[in-house]
C-alpha cells in the first residue's frame, strides 16, 4: 500500500455473503444495508467485484461483503478472479452467510463451494435457503440433500420480500456473540473526501484504482465493461502539513465505463452507467481517466462536459503513458496543451501523465487530491474580496453586455465553499459581458489557490 495510506479500521465485525450464481446474494446484500448499492438481475455473474456496505440493526453495525456468484465452469468469464475475491472475503469475515436457492435445491456448485470453504476457513457459517416465499417451499427444506453439505439446518428467508430477514439478523448477532458488543461503540462518521474514477470503457480505471490503493481490489481485464457497478473502499491517509501530521479519510470509487447511449447494450450496462453518473454527483473530486495511447474521442469530450456541469474538482489522469515513445519534458508540455484544447470547460483541472500498469507518476495523485481538497475549501473574507474587486476593475474596466449602459460593479462576496461560489453585485439596469466574468474567474485563480477547483460566479443586480 502507498506510503501514508492504510485500510480504515472500523472496529466492527464483518460478514461475507457467498454462493453460486443467481441465488440472490446481491438482493440480500441490498436488503441488509438498506440501499440498492448492488445491481440485481437474473443474468448470471452480474456481480463480479466484491461489494461492501454497512448494516445497521438495533443500534449495532456490521460490515457486509457481497461476493460474485460462482459457477465452477471453465468457460465462465472472470471465474478465477471471482473465486479469489470470494476466498479473500471469507478470510476477512467473522461470520459467513452461505446462500442457496430454496426453490431449486442443492446444486453441485454448492457442494464444491462448501468443500473449498472448509479448506480456507474455520469460521461460523449460517446456511441460508433464499427465495423461500411460502410454507410449501419451506417444507421441502427437510429433504436429505440439504443436510449433505454438512452445514446444518438451512435458515429459510426471502430477500426479495423481506420474509424472515429480522430473524436472520437476530441469528447473525447471536452467532457473533461478544464481537457484536464492539459494534455498539461504533459511530458512523463522514466518509471524508469522496473520489470517483470516471472515464469511458477500457481506459484503465480499474488498474489505476488498484494501483492508487496499493491492492488488487477490483478485477482488471481488456474486456469492455468488466466493471459493472461502482466499487468503493475507504482508506486513511496520513500526511504532514508543516509540522502537523494529519489523518484524512478518503473514499475511492471505481466506476463502470460510460459510453454513448447508442452504443450501450443491455440492462446491466445501462444500470452500471446510471450508477457511474450518480457517483459523479456524490463525489467531491473526480479523477477523469483518459487513454493516452488513443486520440481524444467525442465520448471523452462529452464526459468532460458532464463533469464540468456538476462543479466538481477535477484531476485528469492520462493513463497508459508508459506506451509513449517520446517521454521528454517538451513532449509532455505539448501533449498537455493539446489535451486542454479538447476540454476547454476543464481548463481549471490539473493533469497527470500516469500508468496504471507500471505505476508511473501514480505517487503524485494523492498529494494532488489533498491540494485540490484544501483549495476546494478556500474561503476569502469580504475585505479581501473588496480589495480584489477594486484591483481587478482598475486593471480592466468592466465590459458591457446587452444594452447601452456601462456596467458598474458594486461589490463582491463569497457565498460558500466546497465548491467556491461568489456573488458579484451589478448596478441595476446594466449588464456584464460573459467575457468579464471569465476575466474575474481567471483573476481569482491568479490571486488565490483554487487548485483543480471550479469557481462559480453569480450576478445580482441592485439599485444601490
Amino acid at each position: 500500500m502507498p506510503k501514508g495510506l492504510t485500510q480504515e479500521n472500523l472496529g466492527i465485525p464483518t460478514i461475507a455473503i457467498i454462493g453460486r450464481v443467481n441465488v440472490g446474494k446481491s438482493t440480500l446484500f441490498n436488503k441488509l444495508i438498506g440501499e440498492t448499492k448492488a445491481i440485481v438481475s437474473t443474468i448470471g455473474g452480474t456481480t463480479r467485484t466484491t461489494n461492501e456496505g454497512l448494516l445497521h440493526w438495533r443500534g449495532r453495525h456490521i460490515r457486509v461483503l457481497d461476493t460474485g456468484g460462482l459457477s465452477f465452469e471453465e468457460d465462465t468469464p472472470f471465474e478465477e478472479d471471482i473465486l479469489v475475491q470470494s476466498e479473500k472475503a471469507m478470510k476477512l469475515a467473522d461470520v459467513i452467510l452461505f446462500i442457496t436457492d430454496g426453490q431449486v435445491g442443492v446444486m453441485p456448485q454448492e457442494r464444491e463451494l462448501a468443500k473449498r470453504m472448509r479448506k480456507i476457513s474455520h469460521k461460523p457459517v449460517i446456511f441460508i435457503a433464499n427465495k423461500v416465499d411460502n410454507k410449501r417451499i419451506e417444507a421441502s427444506l427437510t429433504e436429505p440433500d440439504w443436510y449433505k453439505l454438512g452445514l446444518g439446518e438451512p435458515f429459510p428467508i426471502s430477500a426479495a420480500s423481506g420474509r424472515s430477514i429480522g430473524d436472520l439478523l437476530d441469528k447473525i448477532f447471536e452467532v457473533l456473540g461478544d464481537e457484536a458488543t464492539d459494534a455498539e461503540k461504533f459511530v458512523e462518521e463522514d466518509p471524508g473526501i469522496r473520489i470517483s474514477l470516471i472515464g469511458k470503457p477500457n481506459v484503465g480505471k480499474s488498474s489505476l484504482f488498484n494501483r492508487i490503493i496499493g491492492e488488487e481490489r477490483v478485477i482488471v481485464s481488456d474486456i469492455a465493461h468488466t466493471t459493472r457497478e461502482p466499487h468503493d473502499t475507504t482508506l486513511e491517509y496520513r500526511y504532514k502539513q508543516g509540522e502537523e501530521e494529519i489523518m484524512q479519510k478518503i473514499t475511492f470509487k471505481d466506476t463502470a465505463g460510460i459510453r454513448r447511449k447508442s452504443r450501450v447494450s443491455g440492462f446491466l450496462e445501462r444500470m452500471g452507467i446510471a450508477k457511474s453518473i450518480t457517483s459523479i454527483d456524490d463525489s467531491d473530486i473526480i479523477l477523469f481517466v483518459i487513454d493516452g495511447s488513443e486520440t481524444i474521442s467525442q465520448q471523452d469530450m462529452q464526459l468532460a462536459g458532464l463533469i464540468e456541469k456538476r462543479s466538481k474538482s477535477v484531476i485528469i489522469l492520462v493513463n497508459k503513458w508508459d506506451l509513449t515513445e517520446d517521454n521528454t519534458e517538451q513532449q509532455q508540455i505539448k501533449v498537455k496543451k493539446m489535451l486542454y484544447s479538447y476540454f476547454p470547460h476543464l481548463s481549471f483541472a490539473q493533469m497527470l501523465l500516469v500508468s496504471g500498469k507500471t505505476g508511473q507518476h501514480v505517487q503524485k495523485i494523492l498529494p494532488h487530491i489533498m491540494h485540490a481538497w484544501q483549495a476546494r475549501h478556500t474561503h476569502i473574507a469580504n475585505r479581501g474580496l473588496e480589495k480584489f474587486l477594486e484591483q481587478a476593475t482598475k486593471e480592466h474596466r468592466p465590459s458591457r453586455g446587452k444594452g447601452t449602459r456601462h456596467p458598474k460593479l458594486l461589490g463582491m462576496r463569497q457565498l460558500r465553499d466546497n465548491p467556491p461560489i461568489f456573488e458579484v453585485f451589478v448596478k441595476h439596469r446594466t449588464s456584464l459581458h460573459r467575457s468579464y466574468i471569465n476575466y474575474l474567474e481567471n483573476k481569482l485563480r491568479d490571486s488565490f489557490d483554487f487548485f483543480a477547483t471550479p469557481i462559480v460566479i453569480k450576478l445580482t443586480k441592485t439599485k444601490r
